[in-house]
């Protein structure tokens, strides 16, 4: 049976109800109880203090590779589920790039159950569009379904040809399931690394043009009507495919889109000197793009703040910069680089709360992200204030690959709680 916890006098913040205040906050059966008033014959079994904290609905994580099954050198279902823990993560979303692909029951089911086996978060798989991602053939899309898939998507493997994305968009209406594209056409991007640009021609590096981005955008826009398909950008990176699904949500259709917390801080002047740290898919695009970005999650078009995790072993990232593998290792700074965008003024703390909370909550349809009576448990208490550097003592990753090692971020968890149990304490 759930422990009854007592989260007492800590910073509520509620971005679904709006509610921000000091309050106690009771838990029972897995379930918040009572927020302010000591509900009736309640009696705590544990009391967390949280003077000087938030209290925040458990971050949903839209965009996070745990690595397993296929690829156990990099990471864990076990290790980075710790990882998603200690930075307040109680939901994530896996991509269906794993070996084998997320492309039937059978292998959802593993993952499930190497979840449950390992106590980590909530993960829900995201099905594969086409079998071994093939871009081809479609999978059984009403099977993922039944074993657990919200969503399906083909990750960065790009589809054969339009009429497949179209007949793909259409057996995924057909049993209500998002479709999760992210957008880079393959023939445009070629051969890229970094972002077509000032900084790829003086490194002598290929470049990947905002074009990549913008036509695979228009692309599934266009297809939206005739397949009656529900689409969600995955990690958009420049600000002309900002301004493209912002056009398409004013005129009410059915997408939404997130960002990686890097595309909000780093920009493609950190690949200077070659820092495979910075390698990643997308690439870091120009400062204006950071900024348009950042308004976009503001105001809403961009609905979520994503890790976009990928830890890798450290050889991955040793070759020269081109053959390095994208990615960075990301689920324990989600926090504290979306606390800096409050920080530096380029957006207010409810708004950036919500992209990691109530906002992917609702677009996936979950019962989730609220602080609300009745609610589902799944919440952190996290230290705004404070500092601490990235590094081996601090890190439960067991990818390194982040180019904030050693750097001072602000903004710490220091309980994690999942259906009303602790599941990380700092």
């Amino acid at each position: 049976m759930s422990p009854r916890i007592l989260i007492s006098g800590g910073r509520v913040v509620d971005p679904a109800s709006g509610g921000d205040s000091i309050q106690d906050l009771y838990i029972a059966g897995g379930r918040i109880v009572g927020l302010g008033a000591k509900p009736d014959g309640y009696a705590a079994d544990l009391e967390i203090p949280a003077q000087g904290h938030i209290v925040s609905p458990g971050f949903i994580d839209l965009c996070a590779r745990l690595r397993e099954p296929g690829q156990e050198h990099k990471g864990t279902i076990a290790s980075e589920g710790k990882a998603a823990f200690a930075g307040g993560i109680t939901t994530l979303c896996c991509p269906p790039d794993t070996s084998p692909a997320i492309d039937s029951p059978a292998v959802v089911n593993l993952i499930l159950e190497k979840t449950e086996a390992a106590g980590g978060p909530r993960i829900l798989p995201i099905g594969a569009l086409t079998p071994e991602l093939n871009g081809r053939d479609l999978s059984e899309m009403g099977a993922l379904k039944s074993a657990g898939c919200l969503a399906v998507g083909n990750a960065h493997a790009p589809m054969a040809n339009t009429l497949v994305l179209r007949r793909a968009m259409e057996y995924a209406a057909s049993h209500d399931l998002l479709v999760v594209v992210r957008p880079e056409d393959p023939y445009l991007a070629d051969t890229g690394c970094v972002h077509e640009g000032p900084v790829s021609t003086r490194l002598g590096l290929r470049g990947i043009p905002y074009a990549a981005e913008t036509v695979a955008v228009a692309q599934v826009l266009a297809l939206l009507e005739p397949t009656g398909a529900r689409v969600h950008f995955a990690q958009i990176s420049c600000a002309r495919a900002a301004r493209a699904i912002a056009r398409a949500q004013d005129k009410g259709e059915p997408v939404s889109a997130d960002v990686a917390a890097h595309q909000l801080h780093l920009t493609e002047a950190d690949i200077d000197g070659f820092d495979a740290l910075c390698h990643v898919r997308p690439p870091l695009r120009g400062l204006g793009d950071r900024d348009a970005l950042r308004l976009a999650v503001r105001d809403g078009t961009l609905a979520a703040i994503c890790s976009d995790h990928q830890p890798h072993e450290p050889d991955a990232k040793l070759d020269a910069f081109p053959s390095t593998e994208p990615g960075i290792s990301s689920l324990e700074t989600l926090l504290p680089l979306t606390l800096a965008l409050v920080e530096q003024g380029a957006m207010a703390l409810h708004p950036a709360l919500a992209a990691l909370t109530s906002r992917p909550a609702a677009l996936l349809g979950l019962d989730a992200g609220s602080l609300r009576v009745g609610a589902v448990a799944d919440l952190c208490v996290f230290d705004p204030e404070a500092e601490w550097t990235v590094g081996e003592g601090s890190w439960l990753s067991r990818g390194r690959n982040t180019p904030f090692w050693g750097k001072s971020l602000k903004g710490r968890v220091a309980y994690t709680l999942a259906a009303g149990r602790v599941v990380f304490r700092r």
